[in-house]
């Protein structure tokens, strides 16, 4: 592939972003679910997931959830990647932790004594521990595997609007009991060359979910995210948006340092530069992902 100084590509879609082979029956799987902007009843569980690494899931399972919760949304960021990094970018020091979502997917401990809260209002994160990195061996012959998150999301689910799990980047058990346990799939895409890779894997997953754990698991949207201003990045946009339609949302989230910064500091990026263009993009598109401010206050 040969790409000009603007970043163009000359290979892959008709816009330059690399087309996998059987883009076609990842298009169908996300044809069948709702718009973005359709109506959801609440409490939403979604499961943030893609298979592929540094494609800024987990800073959108941070801020977005940040800024659902400025928005009056009660909400719990449920942290299933063993880096744990969703965990620490909310200010959450993972090396003290009395439980974690490794004792509540293994060891059967409530929900509710592992949540912390965060810096913001009405946000609240069930943290990660480097634990969880055996859980997918240690979950292979547990009763129940890919249900164990389901179960323990039942718990405390009436007590939140919105339920983010911020997904590992695999198709593991973890990832399967997230899917089990969401009502839709948010998928974070990134506006560079390989943006679709990855993503034909995850839609055949869920459909495979859909027939056999959650029948009314959707992929509800997909977010483009680490925007330039270059060729490619344009022609990555309008290619998923040919192929995905209504699913993509119109919120299109820049590369940002600042947004690299802030999870080192233990915040979301609405408390770490309220006025950036991070902070603005994440704010629209909370907006768009929930219609809104909430009908009712807790």
């Amino acid at each position: 592939m040969e790409s000009d100084e603007t970043g163009s590509a000359t290979d892959g879609g008709e816009h330059g972003v690399k087309m996998p082979p059987n883009i076609s029956a990842a298009e169908a799987v996300v044809e069948g679910a709702r718009p973005i902007s359709a109506e959801r009843a609440l409490p939403r569980i979604i499961a943030v997931a893609n298979q592929k690494g540094g494609v800024g899931k987990t800073t959108t399972s941070i801020n977005l959830s940040a800024c659902l919760a400025e928005l009056g949304y009660r909400t719990l960021v449920v942290d299933l990647d063993p880096q744990g990094n969703a965990s620490t970018g909310l200010g959450v020091d993972i090396r003290s932790l009395e439980s974690s979502m490794y004792d509540v997917i293994l060891h059967d401990v409530p929900l509710e004594d592992c949540i912390e809260g965060t810096v913001v209002r009405n946000l609240f994160v069930a943290p990660a521990s480097l634990d969880l990195a055996g859980a997918e061996i240690e979950l292979v012959p547990a009763f129940s595997r890919e249900m164990r998150l389901k179960m323990a999301i039942d718990s405390v689910k009436d007590d939140y609007d919105f339920v983010l799990i911020d997904c590992p980047p695999s198709l593991g058990l973890l990832t399967v009991n997230a899917m089990a346990a969401a009502t839709e799939v948010l998928v974070p895409i990134q506006c560079e060359y390989f943006a679709l890779e990855g993503l034909t894997q995850l839609t055949k997953n869920v459909a495979l979910i859909q027939k056999s754990l959650n029948p009314a698991l959707e992929i509800s949207a997909i977010v483009l995210v680490m925007y330039a201003r270059t060729n490619l990045s344009d022609g990555v946009v309008a290619d998923v948006r040919e192929h995905f339609g209504d699913k993509v949302c119109q919120e299109v989230v820049p590369r940002s340092v600042r947004l690299s910064e802030a999870p080192g500091f233990g915040q979301p990026i609405i408390t770490f530069d309220p006025s950036s263009r991070g902070a603005t993009a994440y704010r629209k598109l909370a907006k768009e992902v929930s219609g809104g401010t909430p009908q009712r206050t807790r």
